[in-house]
């Protein structure tokens, strides 16, 4: 068994954002999520079946959680839990340096 490292192996071209599935199991699944200046497309709200906890691993990103004003601006080491059916956009990422993502749906 080898070790992997979470800010390796990211391609130097990403034309849209980067979505790996690292692990599922007993109702978890486990992504890696790499953006380079991606977003939510114009009027599109994420509206999942399962929670979400996210945690910024490196960039930058903004989130929009329906009906809020003001967007959440995360940094490397920031971390929130989305619950079930939370309506959230990726407002902003970071277009000059990828920003990774580690995603725990549950």
């Amino acid at each position: 068994m080898m070790p992997k490292n979470m800010l390796q192996n990211i391609p130097g071209a990403l034309p849209e954002e980067l979505v790996e599935v690292l692990q599922t199991g007993d109702g978890v699944k486990i992504e890696r999520i790499v953006s380079r200046g991606h977003a939510s497309p114009k009027g599109f709200w994420y509206d999942q079946e399962s929670h979400e906890w996210v945690l910024l691993l490196k960039g930058g990103a903004t989130l929009l959680f329906e009906g809020k004003q003001n967007p959440i601006v995360l940094g490397p080491g920031d971390y929130l839990n989305i619950p079930a059916h939370t309506r959230h956009r990726v407002e902003w990422t970071d277009p000059k340096q990828e920003t990774v993502w580690l995603a725990i749906h549950y």
